[in-house]
């Protein structure tokens, strides 16, 4: 697998289309530190680390406002053949503020308002609104 975030976050996005209450993904640091910002925000109802055979997964609950799913939006923005970085001050604004930027940091994986309050910059992992 070339790009272990994006086929989390497609597995998200599947998910809520096809109405379910959580889907599985092979478990890694990264895609955990994602999971606990989206989780912050509010766009998921949680995680928890599972068995999956021998191997770790991801247990990721989904999360729906009357009948509609939480995240309307998720899309990678750096991938592995084009990484973006972005300093705090130009940080992209998804729909004027009311989605956010998954960053990258020296300081952890944060959203765009965290990473603007502590004024650091870094890798711009994906957008969700």
């Amino acid at each position: 697998m070339t790009d272990p975030l994006g086929d989390m976050l497609t597995r998200i996005r599947n998910g809520q289309q096809a109405k379910k209450d959580s889907v599985m993904s092979p478990a890694s640091k990264l895609r955990a530190r994602v999971l606990e910002v989206l989780q912050r925000e509010g766009f998921i109802r949680g995680y928890s680390e599972e068995a999956l055979g021998k191997h770790k997964g991801l247990r990721i609950e989904l999360k729906y406002f009357e009948g509609q799913p939480a995240i309307q939006y998720v899309a990678r923005v750096s991938t592995p053949g084009r990484r973006v970085y972005s300093a705090s001050k130009e940080l992209p604004r998804v729909r004027n503020g009311l989605g956010i930027t998954i960053v990258s940091t020296p300081r952890g994986v944060l959203s765009d308002a965290e990473a603007r309050e502590q004024n650091v910059g870094g890798e711009v992992l994906a957008e969700v609104f």
